[in-house]
């Protein structure tokens, strides 16, 4: 995919405070995780759905930035020994490894404090307005939380060492994976002022694009090696957790992902716009696997 990565990266970063007279180690622990790499799906996604609503990307910044410190905050957590405890992210030591496992869980938790806060200050209100910022903090807070994210991580905790069934594995990952998908794309709608229509092609191709995402992790945690994906590949077997490989097989792994990311696709035409870059990312997610 092309993109802008460096030029976001900067973007993104400069929501983060840069030090800290008393608590320095905090604000580094903050941004290493924050700047170690990815593609930035999360941020892409709020702006490319304002930009396709007809809004002004620069306006859903601060909500983009929101966003990443979230997905920031639970990849620090899920590495954590209590959690995952994975020493390796995006080819890098984890968190916890670089500065001890306290200030990684106060990382976590800062970053998760300051995405609300940079969701409401004073510069998202004057881009936005508050009733637009108010409803996407609203948004965030559903889907990143008890009955969001943090609901299907501890679903994930529930079932190891257990054969959850597929419907419980649709549900975690529709939580764990899908829902800060969702509130992405429903954030840079939220930015443009769209209506309830355009929220719910949006809600869909997020809801796809979020289980294709998980069902490809899945395969790729099989197939891939460590190196190749800069984490511990193969956690999922060791762990004696059910995927959807270990219940359906590669094949049908590949053909639920085909489907999903055509339904998600479709789901764009409810938009008048370019969609081409939003098409293209959800052929990518998909063929990281294929």
């Amino acid at each position: 995919m092309n993109d802008n990565t460096e030029i976001l990266d900067s973007q993104l970063l400069s929501f983060l405070p840069v030090r800290d007279e008393y608590a320095d180690i905090l604000v580094q622990s903050m941004r290493y995780s924050f700047q170690a790499g990815g593609k930035r799906i999360r941020p892409r996604l709020v702006l490319e759905f304002c930009r396709l609503c007809s809004g002004n990307t620069e306006n859903a910044m601060p909500f983009a930035a929101a966003i990443e410190m979230i997905h920031t905050y639970s990849l620090i957590h899920d590495d954590l020994p209590c959690m995952d405890n994975d020493d390796l992210r995006r080819g890098k030591p984890t968190n916890h490894k670089v500065y001890g496992e306290a200030n990684a869980l106060l990382a976590g938790d800062a970053l998760l404090t300051l995405a609300f806060e940079t969701v409401l200050s004073e510069k998202a209100v004057s881009l936005n307005g508050c009733e637009k910022c108010v409803k996407a903090a609203a948004v965030l807070a559903r889907l990143s939380g008890y009955s969001g994210m943090i609901g299907g991580q501890v679903i994930d905790l529930q079932n190891e060492n257990k054969k959850a069934g597929i419907e419980t594995l649709k549900i975690m990952d529709e939580k764990k994976t899908g829902a800060l998908i969702k509130a992405a794309c429903l954030m840079g709608c939220i930015a443009a002022g769209a209506d309830d229509k355009k929220l719910g092609f949006a809600e869909s191709y997020a809801e796809n694009i979020g289980l294709a995402f998980q069902i490809t992790d899945d395969i790729l945690d099989m197939t891939s090696d460590t190196k190749t994906l800069g984490k511990t590949v193969g956690s999922d077997v060791e762990n004696n957790k059910s995927t959807y490989v270990s219940l359906l097989g590669i094949d049908e792994c590949k053909r639920l992902c085909r489907e999903l990311t055509e339904n998600a696709v479709k789901a764009l035409s409810g938009f008048d716009g370019d969609t081409g870059y939003l098409t293209e990312l959800a052929y990518y997610l998909r063929d990281r696997s294929f």
